[in-house]
């Protein structure tokens, strides 16, 4: 099985969320979160604080992740999981292939024109509101 990730960043007021914007297939042109490919043996949370450093400049120094959710599309034997923190201070965002910005939270997640994920995306951000961390 593939096994992907994907990191919901918070900014310190928890009122913006970190998303790149995708500047390849799949997805090109529409926001996303960071995230990417967990190589075979690698940690699940050491790969997750890896891909949000290699896409953002973003250091275990600047935030703690917690498991968030995990997907898992069977037919095609790909797992996602996803990591949620919230960073302690503001960081200077040194992207790698792909365009960040942070988005607050009235945007409409669930419009397919602007965000990846078939909708996804949408929910994450529901179940987020729901936590403690968007508070």
């Amino acid at each position: 099985m593939k096994s992907y990730n994907c990191i919901i960043v918070l900014n310190k007021e928890k009122d913006r969320i970190l998303f790149c914007k995708r500047m390849k297939d799949p997805y090109e042109g529409l926001y996303n979160f960071v995230g990417g490919k967990i190589e075979e043996g690698e940690d699940s949370l050491a790969a997750a604080y890896r891909e949000l450093y290699e896409e953002t400049g973003i250091t275990d120094k600047d935030i703690i992740l917690y498991p968030f959710m995990d997907y898992i599309w069977h037919f095609q034997q790909i797992r996602m999981e996803v990591y949620v923190g919230v960073l302690k201070n503001e960081v200077e965002l040194q992207r790698e292939k792909h365009p960040l910005c942070w988005l607050d939270f009235s945007q409409d997640f669930f419009d397919m024109k602007l965000f990846a994920g078939e909708g996804n995306i949408g929910h994450m951000i529901e179940i987020l509101k729901m936590t403690k961390l968007s508070d």
